[in-house]
């Protein structure tokens, strides 16, 4: 047997180029596959199922003028109404789940749609990924000064007076404001007739001049009308006053059940984006709410509502939609 005439330099070099080979054929293999861009690369989009000017709408705009900060890219809102929420929904659920297109959503799309709607166009659960709740937001029951009723108290007795009812706006069936309604007629056995609307703005001008006789409108875009006496405030949905407004009873303080049927806002990501996008994400919504942040929605009549991780989120959601799974299957409600 010949034996290997090869110097010791010459075999190390020959080692070394053998590894060399092989990384480089697993660079050329795994390398585009695990190599992941820095993010966000490019703008960010928030997308609202309400139009211009609503409470989500604000919820958005302030929050993507801070995020902005914090993720070193614009952030835009985009616009989509439209059923309630759910063509916003359904839109963010089918794009792209590289965190560059998000939902501020409420739990009307994210909690009871999914009750109401034989066919939304996209699963929440599946289909949409929770970061967190931002703020939670009461309704108040609010009409026209040249209602009769200055409490919630003459406004029932009024209701049972007519036998047409009084009519409320609302949002989109499913919606807090809707549910609303449907919580006072059952809990005071009166008739009232919901008129929907495509958004919170498109309200008003009826409700002011009298044509729709109540509306549990968002307490951030009722009460600076409240304030000026446009409006009438006769009761807050949460559970507790708001600390914007002390002064409005809650509808148990008037005598009926306790009930909460205020919204929550949050921010969701397409199904299946990656789990570093949705902690990042939730770190710089976490990092975006100081304290200007906190009195800018406390102003608004909105309490900041973050949850502590996306799990934690998405337990709340699960926990909300067990209940008003019961609740709706009770009362028979579906949309029509």
């Amino acid at each position: 047997m010949s034996r290997s005439t090869s110097t010791p330099i010459e075999r190390r070099a020959g080692k070394l180029l053998a590894v060399a080979s092989t990384l480089l054929c697993l660079l050329t293999v795994f390398g585009p596959a695990t190599a992941q861009p820095a993010y966000p690369s490019r703008p960010v989009e928030i997308v609202v199922g309400f139009p211009a000017g609503s409470a989500p709408d604000m919820v958005a705009r302030t929050i993507g003028n801070k995020l902005k900060d914090e993720l070193g890219q614009p952030v835009v809102v985009k616009n989509l109404p439209g059923a309630s929420g759910n063509l916003a929904a359904a839109a963010v659920a089918k794009s792209s789940p590289d965190g560059h297109t998000l939902l501020l959503a409420g739990n009307a799309s994210l909690v009871v749609n999914q009750h109401l709607f034989d066919n939304m166009g996209y699963d929440p659960v599946r289909d949409l990924a929770p970061v967190s709740r931002v703020v939670v937001t009461p309704n108040l029951l609010v009409v026209p000064p040249e209602l009769p009723a200055k409490t919630l108290a003459e406004f029932v007795s009024l209701a049972r007076s007519r036998p047409e009812g009084l009519t409320y706006a609302h949002v989109g069936i499913g919606t807090s404001q809707h549910l609303a309604g449907v919580f006072l007629e059952n809990l005071a056995g009166v008739s009232l007739t919901p008129v929907p609307y495509k958004g919170g703005p498109a309200i008003y001008p009826d409700l002011l001049s009298g044509r729709v006789s109540a509306c549990f409108c968002n307490i951030g875009t009722a009460l600076p009308l409240v304030r000026d006496s446009k409006l009438r405030a006769l009761a807050v949905t949460s559970l507790k006053r708001s600390p914007s407004a002390p002064e409005i009873p809650t509808l148990a303080e008037a005598g009926f059940a306790e009930a909460d049927t205020s919204a929550w806002f949050g921010l969701m990501l397409p199904g299946g984006t990656p789990t570093a996008i949705v902690d990042r994400l939730h770190r710089a919504l976490q990092e975006a709410m100081v304290a200007e942040m906190r009195k800018s929605f406390e102003e608004l009549g909105m309490i900041v509502a973050l949850d502590g991780s996306p799990a934690e989120f998405a337990k709340t959601i699960e926990t909300e939609s067990n209940y008003w799974q019961r609740v709706l299957k009770a009362k028979g409600i579906k949309a029509q």
